[in-house]
């Protein structure tokens, strides 16, 4: 669940950096992707709720 989140953080990081530019938004965007992916292979498998 938490990498599914990361990912579609991370596809709209891309989007948003590469066709809108938004500014300090994008750069958010990407920093909440890598700490939720972080939680999540830190909790590892066994955490699942």
């Amino acid at each position: 669940m938490l990498l599914t989140i990361a990912a579609v953080l991370l596809v709209l990081w891309l989007l948003g950096f590469f066709v809108f530019h938004i500014g300090a938004v994008i750069h958010a965007l990407i920093v909440i992707a890598i700490i939720v992916a972080i939680v999540h292979f830190v909790r590892g498998r066994g955490a699942r709720v």
